[in-house]
Formats: structure tokens, C-alpha cells, sequence
């Protein structure tokens, strides 16, 4: 029996969740200075990539190579940062954040930047409708 995948705690506690992709879930992190995405391969135990087998490791790729794309053209960014850290969580994410040279943080990382300001039900109900129906239509695509 295949083990039911569990996000760990960090993810849970900064993050608010959107969808599951074929291979991922996707999750918002809860800071409304930057559209800022987290995709998380729905597989137990894994810190990087490179612990992915093959095919899983092109869905994923599949999957963020897709979602940069469509966040490029939803939010008119000026630059799509794709990173993988893990050194404070462990488990293997991927931060999306679309960048603008007008961002509180440009052009510096926005890691520890600024605290973070959480989104309130209206943002979130309003990014939620601009963003699930474009990635509904794309899921089919991964």
C-alpha cells in the first residue's frame, strides 16, 4: 500500500494550497509582496531532485517549466525566480516568484528581506479566481 504523502510542517504553517498537479502540489506562499508559488513533488522523503526517479524528475520539470510560464503571463513579471534551497526545510520545494523591477526587494533576493505580510481573504479569494481556472486548464497539458 503506497503511503500517503505528507507536507511537512514549515509548508504547511507559510504556505496556503492551491492544487495538486499530476506530480505536485502547488502551494502560495502566504506573503502578498510577491506572486510567489511553491511546487512540491507529492513523494515522501525526498531533499532533491536527483532522489526523483527519471520519469518523476521530467513531470516535475514539466510541471515548473509550465507554471513559470503561465505565472509570466498572468502577473507581466519582469523575472521568473526558480530556486531549490531546502536548508531550513528539508523536503524538496521549489519557490516560483515572479519579480518586478518595481518589487520592494528588486533586485535583491526577497528572502529575509522584508517580513512577510500575509494575504487577506479578499486577495486571496481574488488571486485564487485569476490563477485556479488557468492552471485547471494546463493541468491536462502535464
Amino acid at each position: 500500500m503506497k503511503e500517503a504523502f505528507i507536507l511537512h510542517q514549515l509548508l504547511q504553517r507559510d504556505c496556503v494550497e492551491l492544487i495538486n498537479l499530476p506530480l505536485s502540489k502547488l502551494l502560495l506562499m502566504n506573503d502578498n509582496q510577491y506572486p510567489w508559488f511553491v511546487l512540491v513533488p507529492r513523494v515522501n522523503d525526498i531533499q532533491d531532485m536527483y532522489q526523483l526517479d527519471w520519469s518523476q524528475q521530467q513531470q516535475f520539470l514539466n510541471e515548473s517549466s509550465l507554471l513559470s510560464e503561465l505565472l509570466m503571463q498572468l502577473f507581466n513579471g519582469t523575472k521568473m525566480n526558480v530556486a531549490a534551497l531546502g536548508n531550513v526545510c528539508s523536503q524538496l520545494h521549489v519557490h516560483h516568484i515572479v519579480r518586478f523591477e518595481h518589487d520592494k526587494a528588486w533586485p535583491k533576493p526577497v528572502w529575509g528581506e522584508f517580513p512577510a505580510q500575509p494575504y487577506n481573504e479578499e486577495e486571496l479569494k481574488a488571486l485564487k479566481e485569476r490563477l485556479l481556472p488557468a492552471l485547471h486548464s494546463i493541468t491536462a497539458q502535464v
